[in-house]
């Protein structure tokens, strides 16, 4: 019980983490995985969460040994790495955040059926009420309100899930063939699949940066503590990804049904479908389970891209007031939301675009941070005696390979 206790005690970093990526990778493309390729989509969500696993633990190993985020140990390798790590956080400023108040308007819409609303007016309000929130509450309302939001989404998942599996899959159309994956359609999906799954790589800075929040107000937690404490986190998010594309093999697998590009049309199909399997009666289930899964993930990633950017321009302007104060940090939660806001009415509707586009990019620069990552935690910054070891250095390896020769698979299919 006492194990028990301190881990509950640790609860925030990891479950932050486990927050923000049950999100688009695990609602849209989990979903989408199993609907359209049926049960072998387990095989890429599993490789991808082992194969990334050490690219984050990394994040929680280095900064719990040496008390400093992952991105000052870039800047310690090196000011090359800590501008490339920059330039991809800018890349995400106008991507990721768009993607995920996109998403999660569109089932906002659909839950409460306001059909007269547009995607961004919603996604407006969204931005005024979880900047609010961010800026009001800071690190410790966002760690003790997330508790229950991932309490009931996990509860809510699991019932659903249970339902669809009791109900049993759903009977194929007659001739129907499966769709192919080793195609260039197919092989794209699989590098947004993964490239999300169980999120973006250059997260790992953010449980980084949140370990550091939360030890400003609680007892720093020892290596061991904090690696149990992620890994719970880690864990459930992988958990969730098989559930979520269990539940799109069994109710979409061999229908012929192509889930939408457009939010609004995309949430009422993810209802529907369910409803529709399983019976009316369920709707609350589903409809708490997507709406608690996208807003959760609003919340964390727009709460770690303002830390991140602060902690990035500190460290490339020092002599700039750029450091994470409670003004600068408000500051950049509301620039950040009306970058975003006016990336979503450019886009409007389609989050396709968006979504793909930085579900790729984050595909292909994945071995480069998990190498700068594993280059941190092997440093002379770290006590060897902390250093990973042997397994998870070659877990680190197999995972910087494979993801590098699935990127050189996918551009040999698009140039030939």
């Amino acid at each position: 019980m006492g194990t028990f206790r301190i881990l509950i005690k640790n609860l925030g970093p990891g479950l932050l983490f486990a927050s923000m990526a049950i999100g688009t990778s695990h609602l849209v493309l989990s979903t989408k995985a199993g609907a359209q390729y049926g049960w072998i989509m387990i095989i890429p969500i599993v490789l991808a969460n082992v194969l990334k696993y050490p690219f984050f633990e990394f994040g929680v190993r280095y900064t719990s040994i040496t008390n400093k985020t992952l991105i000052e140990g870039y800047l310690n390798r090196g000011k090359g790495y800590l501008w490339f790590y920059a330039f991809i956080t800018l890349f995400s400023t106008f991507t990721i955040l768009a993607a995920l108040y996109t998403v999660t308007a569109g089932l906002f819409i659909n839950l409460f059926k306001m059909q007269g609303i547009s995607i961004s007016m919603v996604a407006l309000g969204l931005f005024v009420f979880i900047s609010t929130i961010l800026i009001v509450g800071k690190y410790k309302f966002l760690e003790i309100s997330l508790k229950f939001v991932v309490s009931i989404l996990f509860v809510a998942l699991i019932v659903t899930t249970a339902l669809v599996l009791f109900n049993g899959k759903t009977t194929a159309i007659v001739g129907f063939e499966p769709t192919p994956i080793f195609n260039e359609v197919g092989i794209l999906f699989l590098i947004g699949l993964m490239g999300w799954m169980p999120t973006t790589v250059e997260a790992s800075s953010w449980v980084s940066l949140w370990s550091i929040e939360k030890w400003k107000t609680q007892d720093k937690p020892s290596l061991r503590e904090s690696l149990q404490e992620f890994n719970l986190g880690y864990f459930f998010t992988g958990l969730l990804a098989i559930f979520f594309m269990l539940i799109g093999w069994f109710t979409l697998y061999g229908t012929n049904t192509v889930l939408s590009d457009n939010s609004v049309q995309f949430a009422d199909q993810v209802v529907q479908l369910f409803t529709t399997h399983i019976g009316p009666w369920a709707y609350i289930f589903i409809a708490v389970s997507a709406f608690a899964t996208m807003f959760s993930t609003c919340m964390t990633a727009h709460d770690a891209v303002s830390r991140v950017s602060l902690d990035i321009l500190d460290l490339l302007l020092p002599k700039q007031t750029t450091r994470q104060t409670k003004l600068n940090f408000a500051v950049t939660v509301l620039v950040l939301a009306v970058v975003n806001y006016i990336v979503i009415s450019v886009f409007s509707a389609n989050m396709g675009n968006l979504v793909a586009l930085a579900t790729f990019v984050s595909f292909v620069v994945a071995p480069i941070i998990g190498y700068m990552n594993l280059k941190n935690v092997m440093s002379a910054d770290i006590d060897p005696r902390f250093r990973p070891g042997s397994a998870l250095r070659l877990l680190t390896y197999l995972g910087i390979l494979f993801l590098s020769l699935f990127s050189l698979y996918y551009f040999w299919i698009v140039i030939f």
